[in-house]
């Protein structure tokens, strides 16, 4: 098999029989290897098969990864590292951010052959210059950064269907990378090298900063009285994100876009009766808040003066 060839389309066809063309049947199938046999890398693996690919070896260190190989991929081996390049001629690195640079050198170290081998990442971190190891080795990089969390569970593969991938390449490899995105089920967004590490913090602010601001006022609510604090925030919160993601800015609401500064201080000060910690974020993210509405015409000048005012240290 050529592993230079770009994956074919998912699209069904005709099959040898005349029939609706299955996955299998498809030129340019993969032999798929998964170093870090995790939550993404599995279900990245698992669907690569259901495109039609192959994986024939995964590397899994912990009890917990070398079960969601049995539950994810059954019937493939679980080796080595250097096992799993060896029989592939696409390698997953599915392997924590700070581990992958070390991963890569060590690969050339130790004399893993990964001439013409498509070698794939999914850190949002990097682009593929954290692959130069292995490329100066001949192997062909790849940067796909599934934008989504993953949590271990069986529908982690469905999640894969619809998303954004972070899509970083050589550009003749370009077509590669994304026909691979497609065969997943996701949509690639081409992001250049240098782009990476913003795309990256712009996902993370988003994402895991929006847990500890919903946990945050979660754990405000339990000391407010309330029972149910998930209860109470859910439809809020689901008209708020939806605002935001329609209307940008525009669709703010709440007393800093009103430029109530007596409510803001009061918040303040209970705030920080309950948390100081709290009382700190609340107050960034409210100077935040005003600076946006001032920019975006939502803040008359003298109410954002007054809201400074109650938000001062």
């Amino acid at each position: 098999m050529d592993s230079h060839a770009t994956p074919a389309s998912a699209a069904p066809g005709n099959g040898p029989d005349g029939g609706t063309e299955r996955p299998e049947d498809r030129p340019a199938r993969l032999s798929v290897g998964v170093v870090g046999a995790g939550r993404v890398g599995t279900a990245l693996g698992a669907a690569l098969v259901q495109a039609g690919h192959r994986v024939v070896a995964a590397a899994a260190v912990s009890e917990r990864s070398r079960s969601r190989v049995e539950e994810r991929l059954p019937g493939v081996d679980v080796v080595t590292p250097h096992e799993v390049v060896a029989a592939a001629d696409l390698v997953l690195l599915t392997v924590p951010d700070d581990a992958l640079p070390e991963l890569a050198a060590g690969l050339v170290a130790a004399g893993v052959a990964v001439t013409g081998k498509l070698v794939l990442h999914t850190s949002g971190r990097y682009g593929t210059s954290v692959l130069d190891p292995v490329t100066r080795a001949g192997a062909l990089p790849l940067a796909l950064h599934p934008v989504m969390t993953f949590t271990g569970r069986p529908d982690d593969v469905n999640r894969l269907t619809g998303i954004s991938f972070g899509v970083t390449a050589p550009e003749p490899l370009r077509p590669v990378a994304e026909a691979l995105v497609l065969e997943m089920g996701g949509e690639p967004v081409w992001i250049t090298e240098v782009r990476r590490p913003l795309y990256h913090a712009a996902l993370t602010g988003g994402a895991n900063h929006l847990v500890t601001l919903v946990v945050e006022a979660m754990d405000l609510l339990g000391e407010a009285g309330v029972a149910e604090p998930g209860r109470m925030l859910g439809p809020l919160l689901g008209a708020a994100l939806d605002n935001a993601l329609r209307l940008g800015i525009g669709g703010l609401t709440g007393p800093v876009a009103r430029g109530d500064a007596g409510t803001v201080a009061d918040h303040v000060a209970e705030v920080g009766r309950v948390s100081p910690e709290s009382r700190r974020a609340y107050v960034a993210l409210a100077r935040l808040t005003a600076d946006r509405a001032l920019g975006a015409g939502l803040l008359k000048p003298e109410d954002a003066e007054r809201l400074l005012e109650a938000l001062a240290d």
